[in-house]
Parts: structure tokens; sequence; C-alpha cells
């Protein structure tokens, strides 16, 4: 009976390990209250609330983005949302005593939400706005995707099984979707790929449509454009991507 018992128990807890990749997450918001002589940020995003790797992972991975987005000089050492934020509105503060006319007020805003996940996959996607004066101000996206079972951010490559052989099947929809034959060069209706040559962008990652492929403005076009997206659905792709979405 105690031999039974103890298999049991030993059952239990080998099955909480194997299926310790479920999820959690609360808001974590950050920010300044509003005034008038101070750089306006505004952030909230999802915390993952366990004790496990993956969610120091994920934490880790959306603190480090968050930094990259609001360090407006490289050479400050910020190693907290919070310093970013200061250092975002240190900079703010130096322009307008160097410029006190200047009443241009600037502002960071950026939102975090969860836009895939199944057993063994997650994707969060980052929407930032930063204005810090000019004509316009600046608005993209960030993805951020996650190998749930192992407890890692996955780069772009590692989302395929051959990342050449994905490359040259989104040439073929992006051709598709931008009117461009495939007797054209890339850049025939006014892309500006470096070297004339198709390449995948920086940004991509999933959503409940399938895997979306951001080019950011400036990225292959000009700024009047806009970015340049594609989505292709997970049926279509299933046979290029590493894990199984669905």
């Amino acid at each position: 009976m105690k031999r039974l018992l103890s298999l049991f128990l030993f059952s239990l807890i080998f099955m909480g390990c194997k299926n310790d990749n479920s999820l959690v997450f609360e808001p974590s918001n950050f920010g300044n209250e509003p005034c008038a002589n101070c750089a306006s940020v505004s952030i909230s995003i999802p915390k993952a609330i366990g004790n496990k790797k993956l969610d120091e992972t994920i934490n880790t991975a959306l603190r480090e983005e968050i930094i990259f987005i609001l360090k407006y000089d490289d050479a400050v050492d910020a190693s907290s949302i919070d310093m970013a934020i200061k250092s975002f509105q240190n900079e703010f503060a130096k322009l307008k005593e160097k410029f006190p006319e200047e009443s241009t007020q600037w502002e960071a805003s950026i939102n975090g939400e969860v836009t895939f996940e199944n057993e063994r996959m997650l994707t969060i996607r980052l929407d930032y706005y930063l204005f810090t004066g000019g004509a316009h101000g600046y608005g993209s996206i960030r993805f951020l995707n996650f190998d749930k079972t192992k407890a890692t951010e996955l780069n772009n490559e590692e989302l395929f099984k051959d990342i050449l052989d994905f490359e040259g099947y989104a040439e073929a929809k992006f051709r598709e979707q931008e009117g461009i034959s495939s007797t054209e060069s890339i850049n025939s209706t006014g892309f500006m790929f470096e070297e004339d040559m198709f390449y995948l962008p920086e940004n991509m990652g999933f959503t409940n449509e399938g895997l979306q492929l951001f080019y950011e403005q400036y990225e292959v076009a000009s700024y009047a454009d806009g970015p340049i997206i594609l989505t292709f659905p997970f049926e279509e792709i299933q046979k290029f991507l590493t894990l199984q979405t669905f």
C-alpha cells in the first residue's frame, strides 16, 4: 500500500514538473504623473508571476526590450525600466534647460500583449510610440517569441527548420501581395531593399491569424508608405516552422 502511494505521489510530482510551462500574467504599469515640464511616459505590459525559469526569461526579455526602446543616450547604463524612464526624462530636461523656449513635450508610450500561446510557444507584442521633437513621432512594434518547454527566447532563425527555405517562400508571397512579378527587380515598384535583394524583416512573431512579418517604416520603404506587413496562416507555413503551432 505504501509503495502504491509513493508511486502515485511521484507520478503527481512528475506530471506537475512536465506541465510546468503554464503561465499566469498580471498587468504591470510604469510611468509618471502628467506635468507641464516633464516627458510623458506610459508603459503597460504583462508580467509573468511565477517562480519558474520561464517567467524569469519572459520578464527579463520584456525589461531589456523596453530599456532598449527608451534609452535615448547609449552612454547611460540603465538596468531597470524605472531607470530607463528616468534617463528618457533626464534627456528631455537637458533639452529644456538648453532651449527654454522649446515647448514640444517628449512622449513615450509602450503597450504589451500576448498575441499567441500554445503548449510549446508564446509570443508577446510590444506596440510603442516615441516623440522626441521634429515633424512627427515614431511608432512601431516588437515581437518577442519564446520556447516554453526550454524556457528560452527564440531568435528568428530558431523559428524555422531552414530560414533560407522560408525566405524564398516569403519573397514569392511578398511579390504577390505587392504586385511585383518574379521577373522584375524587388525594388522595381519603389521598395528600398539593400542591394536590390529580398530579405526577411528583423521583426516577426505569431498571432492567432498566423506568422506576421513586420517591416518597420524606413526598413524597406519610405516613411510615407508606413510599415509593410505580411501574415502567413499557420496551415500554409507549418512545414517551415521548428515548433508545432496548431
